[in-house]
C-alpha cells in the first residue's frame, strides 16, 4: 500500500500512460474502437479499467485492463504468484493477454462486486465457507524456496508503522521512555508468537475486499505480496476485516469451522485452544500495522478515506488487551494516549 501525491509532471505522464493503455488494449483485443472506463484503483499504483470489445473481436466481451506502471509497481510478482496459486487449484483472475515490460494485463471481467459489496448477516456463513475452500487450497501450496518469509524483520517493520504514522504523524503523540519500553515489550511478545506458529503460504490481505464471487470461486485478488508465514494470519484477516466488523461469537464460530476444515485437510494447525490464541495475537499485529498503513495513506498519499476505519481497529485491540494480560501494556498506552488524542 504505497503511492505518491501527483505533481504537474505526473499529470502529463498520466495522459501519456492513458494513450499507451488505450493503444495496447485495442491491439490485445483486436477491437480498434474499444474505449475504457475506470473500474477501480487500489491503495498502490495499480489501476483497473473496464471495456466492452466488439463481438467479432479476437477477444470479445467485457474485459479488465490492469495498469501497473513498471517504474512504480512491477507486475511480474503478481504474475508469478498468480501462476503459483492457479497451479495449486486456487481460483484467480484469468489472464487473456499480457505485456509485463509495459505493465499491462488483459484480464477476465469478474464483475463489479467484491465480497465486501455482497456479504451480509444472512449469507456470510455460506460465503465464508466458500472463501475458506480457497484459503485451504492456498495454504496447501508449498511456498517456493525463494519466497520471502514473514520473519522478525518484516514483522517489526510493520509494527513500527503504528509508531511512526498513526501515533506520531496522525495523532502527534511523542512517547516517553516508559511508553516506548512498554510498546517494545508488546512488540517482542507479538513477534515471538507469530514466529512460533506453523508456517504456510500467506496471502497477507485475504479479506472480503479481495474476494470476488465467481464460478469455481470466489476469485482471489491482490496476492502479489504473498510470503511464508503464520498459519492463523489469513483466517484472522478474513473474519476480522479492515472494512467491516462481525459479532465476536460469529467470528469465534468461523475460526472454529476453519480450524476443523484445516485439520481435515492435513494442514499443520495446532490444537484449537492454541490456534484461537495464535489468531488473536497475530490479529493484534495486523491491526497495529493496518492502522499505521491507513495513517500513511492519509498523510503521505492523500487518500483520507481509509483512516476513518481507525475506531474499528481500536475496538479490536481493546478486546484483546482485556483478554490477555501479557498485552496489557498496549491497553495502558491506548488509554493514556490514543483515546484522548482521538477525542481532541
Amino acid at each position: 500500500m504505497r503511492t505518491d501525491p501527483a505533481s504537474a509532471h505526473d499529470a502529463l505522464s498520466t495522459d501519456d500512460r492513458a494513450a499507451a493503455r488505450d493503444a495496447w488494449v485495442r491491439t490485445a483485443t483486436g477491437d480498434a474502437g474499444l474505449t475504457l472506463e475506470r473500474a477501480s484503483m487500489d491503495a498502490g499504483f495499480r489501476s483497473y479499467w473496464r471495456g466492452d470489445s466488439a463481438a467479432d473481436a479476437a477477444v470479445a466481451g467485457s474485459v479488465i485492463v490492469m495498469d501497473s506502471p513498471p517504474d512504480k509497481e512491477d507486475v511480474r510478482p503478481w504474475l508469478r504468484i498468480r501462476a503459483l496459486l492457479e497451479a495449486g487449484g486456487v481460483r484467480v483472475p484469468r489472464v487473456l493477454a499480457e505485456d509485463a515490460d509495459a505493465g499491462f494485463l488483459l484480464l477476465e471481467d469478474l464483475g463489479r462486486d467484491t465480497y465486501l459489496h455482497v456479504i451480509d448477516a444472512d449469507n456470510a456463513d455460506a460465503l465464508f465457507d466458500d472463501a475458506v475452500t480457497q484459503l485451504l487450497a492456498l495454504q496447501r501450496i508449498a511456498p517456493p524456496a525463494d519466497l520471502p518469509g514473514y520473519d522478525e524483520a518484516l514483522l517489526a517493520r510493520e509494527l513500527k508503522l503504528f509508531d511512526e504514522w498513526f501515533l506520531g504523524r496522525h495523532l502527534g503523540i511523542t512517547l516517553d521512555c516508559g511508553d516506548l519500553e512498554a510498546l517494545e515489550l508488546v512488540y517482542r511478545r507479538l513477534i515471538d508468537a507469530a514466529l512460533a506458529q506453523p508456517q504456510v503460504l500467506v496471502h497477507r490481505d485475504f479479506m472480503p475486499r479481495n474476494l470476488m464471487p465467481a464460478d469455481e470461486g470466489p476469485a482471489v485478488l491482490d496476492f502479489q505480496d504473498a510470503v511464508r508465514g503464520p498459519i492463523a494470519y489469513d483466517a484472522l484477516s478474513l473474519f476480522k476485516d479492515a472494512f467491516l466488523s462481525w459479532p465476536q461469537d460469529r467470528v469465534d464460530a468461523w475460526l472454529d469451522r476453519y480450524h476443523a476444515r484445516a485439520l481435515a485437510a492435513g494442514l499443520p494447525v495446532p490444537p484449537l485452544a492454541r490456534f484461537r490464541r495464535d489468531a488473536d495475537w497475530i490479529g493484534v499485529q495486523r491491526h497495529l500495522k493496518v492502522m499505521g498503513i491507513f495513517a500513511r495513506l492519509h498523510h503521505r498519499d492523500g487518500k483520507p478515506k481509509y483512516i476513518a476505519d481507525a475506531p474499528r481497529f481500536l475496538a479490536y485491540l481493546d478486546a484483546m488487551v482485556r483478554k490477555y494480560p501479557d498485552l496489557s501494556p498496549l491497553g495502558t498506552l491506548l488509554d493514556r494516549h490514543v483515546r484522548p488524542a482521538l477525542r481532541a
